[in-house]
């Protein structure tokens, strides 16, 4: 009988959405910025959603086609960003990580970014 594991599905935080999902088999690390991980930057205000431990790991999917973005983090990795509440993402089990998605808006032009 399968046990049903209690993991958060998704998190937000302002224009930022953290989505629980199954790793891609090729990933690269990001660097990290001022030793810290930082999901986005905000172009307003210069404050970035960042996670502060060393535990926390960008990574970039090479075999996707779009160069998505996911996230892996450990026990007491929070998301912290000066203008909204700090978010504690739970470990997944391994093969798991957390898919980075920002919030989109149209322009005329094109679809942007939302400025936070």
């Amino acid at each position: 009988m399968k046990t049903k594991r209690e993991v958060p599905i998704s998190r937000r935080q302002g224009d930022v959405l953290t989505v629980v999902r199954e790793l891609p088999k090729k990933l690269t690390p990001l660097p990290e910025e001022n030793g810290r991980v930082v999901l986005a930057h905000g172009e307003v205000t210069g404050h970035a959603h960042a996670f502060y431990g060393k535990r926390a790991t960008l990574l970039r999917a090479d075999d996707t086609g779009g160069g998505s973005t996911f996230l892996t983090v450990g026990a007491g990795d929070d998301l912290k960003h000066e203008e909204h509440s700090t978010i504690h993402h739970p470990p997944l089990p391994e093969g798991m990580g957390y898919l980075v998605c920002r919030q989109v808006e149209y322009s005329p032009a094109a679809l942007r970014n939302v400025a936070d």
